[in-house]
């Protein structure tokens, strides 16, 4: 059945995909190059199409005037020579038996935005949410009314038309009006951090799918390549957003991934991280870039108990699953413990944090940027006595209580491994525990609780990774 869908997939993008308009085989662009598009700075840009086998096609693009001829099958590529950033809009000029001019086209940072509902989470949603600092003048809520920095470029991938050529090249747009309203929030306010601190122009493609599991956004060959999947069934469907939605875009030049997704796998814990690791691995071939970037959001706090299959560790071990997914190198994760006002709601609105955090991430591991971009992260634990002491790496300043209040949500468990809470201090920067009825304590878990909302941080704001020392995943990439 797997071999069956992946060849139904090519035989679609083979009847569907970039092929002539006419019967005069003229030069066809790829929907992803379009008037207004961002190209990736420093690297080699590919830029390529279809035309009549053994057509000349020549490029040219500032300076640069490239040339390629199509192949029997009509296809043809050529690589544009690495550029620096340049916010002055030029014209990129493709000339076969027809000439196509896309204008406006800049030079910056490009990254690609995926997963499911909370990353699709559109903008126009963002402005509904009712919070009450929606009356200051810098109140995220009203960006759509401020927004209109022609440096940020957005391009919002449509599953039904990105497999048909676009012949009016309109499918980037300057982040304002009426496209912003449609546009993943998560994707625009990580642009928008990225843009202030880079001073670059920066290009952002969303391809989202509300309710999407992490499947059919894998390459189905992908599984061959992971014994992990020899024992595990793999769905039927697969591959259909990946190939649609994902290859369609490929290879365009682009910096690295943002992934949110996971509310429709939870309940899964080891296979998730296999998927992930696959996911990453065809991600990263089809975009020819071994090390491409892909830094991902950790599930915020919500009820996933309310369903009788799951119980209320259930979302703190799917969120261990996504720790464990660090391993695999070039990889980063945000944590949203604090960005959920109501846990029975799966799609929390506080957007504009979640993109500004992984702006954060993207800057200190892609752009080297020595500004803190995590929470504390748990490192070690020793024991004396009846303590546990707890240390931790991103320490951003130093460990604080974020409203001054007895830090929440630790337990402590001894040799009976039963866990109660807590007594917490914070002395040089470690964490010291305690309760009246661990005389030695052998465990100590952290927002282990799918509603946990706690008040950890660092000096620079941003709250602690959840973790547990008993018994905790142990994944190993290489294996």
């Amino acid at each position: 059945m797997l071999k069956r869908s992946f060849h139904i997939a090519l035989f679609a993008l083979a009847i569907c995909g970039l092929k002539p308009l006419s019967s005069k085989a003229q030069v066809v662009l790829p929907n992803i190059l379009g008037n207004g598009m961002v190209l990736q700075r420093n690297r080699p840009v590919p830029i390529w199409g279809t035309a009549a086998a053994g057509e000349k096609v020549t490029v040219k693009f500032g300076k640069q005037l490239k040339t390629a001829v199509a192949g029997t099958d009509g296809n043809w590529k050529v690589l544009l020579s690495a550029m620096p950033a340049s916010a002055k809009g030029e014209s990129l000029i493709i000339t076969g038996t027809n000439k196509i001019t896309l204008t406006n086209v800049l030079v910056g940072e490009v990254w690609l935005c995926s997963g499911q509902s909370n990353m699709q989470y559109e903008m126009r949603k963002n402005s509904k949410v009712a919070r009450p600092d929606t009356s200051t003048a810098a109140s995220p809520i009203d960006e759509l009314e401020r927004a209109h920095n022609p440096a940020i470029r957005i391009f919002l991938v449509d599953r039904k038309r990105q497999v048909k050529p676009d012949s009016t090249h309109s499918g980037w747009s300057i982040a304002q009006d009426s496209a912003l309203r449609n546009f993943s929030a998560v994707g625009y306010f990580f642009a928008k951090k990225l843009q202030q601190e880079l001073k670059v122009p920066v290009g952002v493609i969303s391809s989202a799918v509300s309710g999407s599991r992490i499947e059919p956004w894998i390459d189905t060959t992908a599984y061959d390549k992971e014994p992990y999947f020899k024992t595990i069934k793999v769905p039927a469907d697969h591959g259909k957003f990946y190939y649609s939605m994902i290859k369609t875009l490929a290879p365009y030049a682009i910096k690295g991934v943002l992934w949110y997704q996971g509310e429709s796998n939870v309940g899964e814990t080891t296979s998730y991280i296999y998927k992930m690791k696959a996911l990453m691995e065809s991600w990263r071939k089809v975009f020819q870039n071994a090390a491409m970037p892909f830094y991902y959001v950790q599930l915020a706090p919500f009820l996933n108990s309310q369903d009788k299959k799951f119980t209320t560790e259930t979302l703190p071990e799917f969120r261990e699953a996504q720790e464990q997914v660090l391993k695999i190198p070039n990889t980063g994760m945000i944590i949203t413990t604090d960005l959920n006002d109501n846990v029975k709601n799966i799609h929390p609105p506080f957007k504009w944090e979640v993109g500004r955090r992984l702006a954060l991430v993207a800057l200190g591991k892609t752009y080297a940027s020595k500004a803190e971009y995590l929470g504390p992260v748990f490192s070690s634990m020793k024991v004396d006595r009846d303590q546990a002491i707890l240390s931790f790496t991103h320490l951003g300043g130093g460990l604080i209580s974020q409203d001054g209040k007895p830090l929440t949500h630790f337990t402590i468990a001894g040799a009976d491994n039963k866990f109660v809470p807590a007594n917490v201090m914070i002395k040089d920067n470690q964490l010291l525990l305690s309760a009246p009825s661990v005389k030695k304590p052998v465990a100590v878990r952290f927002a282990w609780d799918e509603a946990a909302q706690p008040n950890f941080y660092n000096k620079a704001g941003l709250p602690a990774a959840p973790f547990r020392t008993d018994n905790p995943l142990n994944f190993n990439p290489n294996n």
